[in-house]
């Protein structure tokens, strides 16, 4: 999907929301451990009940992974029912890889070529032969985590050198010379508040893929006054907030009034910004 392409959706819908899938056995209804692949009928309904509402979805790799090759398997069956049935949403593969130029070539092929996703989540830390590889795509994207919202981005993130840049704000100035506005996204969290502020000055026409709005306590008013541009440039995500308003059975309907909700609100900032 091109950025214009992406953008445009954005404002037809009104909503810039992505929903994370999630799926923890644990919390899911009880009806559905029966199915065959109780992951794949879980993201199908809520994908069915929060498509209206939303502009792309973000499968957490670690939740399939996890499972093996039943696991992996609802990956892949959730990602070809989005292409079959959404083929206009977005889908970020939240992968979070990163690794030696040839490494990373293969984790490119996997991702863009047999899985066919739109966008794949990498880390910085190897620097740019690590990141370059999923950059030979055309119309995809690397989303690269930049400032994330956990306890532990403390350690490195928020560091100064002796000039007084910030570790984060360093691997956005450095990293937005490997790709352009049209292939590479920020992972930026939401909890982070005015902190995006100083991403957006390193970083002002990127899109920001923003977790943490809604279960970990990120505001989207918050984040659309300091984060939003012209053409939106972001793309916020709820995961466990939609998911799991409900685990009875009506998970799905409680998702797509979560997801509703959420929309609407967006709507609201998009039409007043």
């Amino acid at each position: 999907m091109t950025r214009e392409e992406l953008v445009h959706l954005i404002f037809e819908r009104k909503s810039f929301l992505c929903v994370g899938l999630d799926p923890d056995m644990s919390k899911m209804p009880k009806h559905l451990l029966v199915e065959d692949n109780p992951i794949y009928a879980f993201n199908r309904a809520i994908i069915d009940a929060t498509a209206p509402y939303c502009v792309a979805y973000k499968p957490n790799l670690a939740f399939y992974e996890q499972l093996g090759g039943s696991g992996m398997e609802a990956f892949e069956l959730t990602v070809s029912y989005l292409q079959e049935h959404y083929p206009r949403h977005f889908i970020i593969a939240d992968a979070k890889r990163g690794d030696i130029g040839n490494t990373s070539k293969m984790y490119a092929r996997s991702f863009f070529d047999h899985y066919g996703v739109d966008a794949v989540t990498v880390a910085p830390y190897m620097g740019i032969d690590s990141v370059t590889p999923f950059l030979t795509y055309k119309d995809k994207w690397v989303v690269l985590l930049a400032l994330t919202s956990n306890i532990g981005s403390l350690d490195f993130q928020l560091t100064e050198s002796q000039d007084g840049e910030r570790l984060f704000e360093k691997v956005l100035r450095v990293s937005s010379e490997w790709g352009t506005i049209d292939n590479m996204m920020y992972v930026v969290g939401a909890t982070r508040g005015e902190l995006i502020a100083d991403v957006r000055k390193v970083v002002p026409n990127h899109f920001l893929l923003v977790p943490g709005v809604g279960a970990q306590g990120g505001s989207l008013e918050e984040v659309c006054r300091y984060g939003m541009t012209s053409d939106c440039g972001l793309l916020v995500n709820s995961s466990r907030g939609i998911l799991y308003a409900s685990q009875g059975e009506d998970f799905a309907e409680a998702a797509a009034a979560a997801a509703n909700s959420l929309q609407e609100e967006m709507a609201l900032i998009i039409s007043n910004y």
